[in-house]
């Protein structure tokens, strides 16, 4: 009788001790899960501050390229003007 007493009292601490690791292991997962979803939050953020410099200097890029085209443009006009212009 009493070996059926005392595998009784260990049957709730092995289940206790099995949920625990059990817990543990999961605990494990989700958290390195988190981890790594954090980090790659950070690198995307990173990406697009990288993303908004390159956007803020290709705007740059192509305003100086439309204003030199309006240059050389006037110019040909310019030229194109005086040409229409009668000799007297």
């Amino acid at each position: 009788m009493n070996e059926l007493n005392g595998g009784a009292s260990l049957m709730p601490l092995i289940s206790g001790i099995a949920f625990a690791v059990v817990g543990l292991i999961a605990w494990f997962f989700v958290n390195r899960a988190s981890v790594r979803a954090s980090e790659q939050i950070r690198l995307l953020e990173a990406l697009l501050e990288e993303q908004k410099k390159q956007n803020a200097i290709l705007h740059q890029l192509t305003q100086q390229v439309v204003g030199s085209e309006k240059n050389m443009a006037d110019d040909a006009q310019d030229q194109d003007f005086t040409r229409l212009i009668p000799e007297r």
